[in-house]
């Protein structure tokens, strides 16, 4: 168990919040918020994990032109 992931509990649930409010849940399985970081609390909306950037795909070398047989290069004085 992550101690900072959620507590699966099986549906349908209903949680008493600090407030007296209650939220419901029907679903079969329902995932608890014990980080308090979910937007959805207290469900949990996988907060808790940690946020990576993905890498940047790596860019290709440029490919150089072609140029065509007989032909200067600009800037070739021949």
């Amino acid at each position: 168990m992550d101690p900072e992931g959620p507590v699966l509990v099986e549906g349908p649930v209903e949680i008493t919040l600090d407030d007296g409010t209650v939220a419901r849940s029907d679903r079969f399985m329902v995932a608890v918020c014990t980080c308090r970081r979910s937007r959805a609390y207290p469900w949990c909306d996988t907060s808790h994990r940690r946020r990576e950037r993905a890498a940047a795909p790596p860019e290709e070398p440029e490919k150089p032109e072609l140029k065509e047989p007989g032909k200067p290069e600009e800037g070739d004085p021949s």
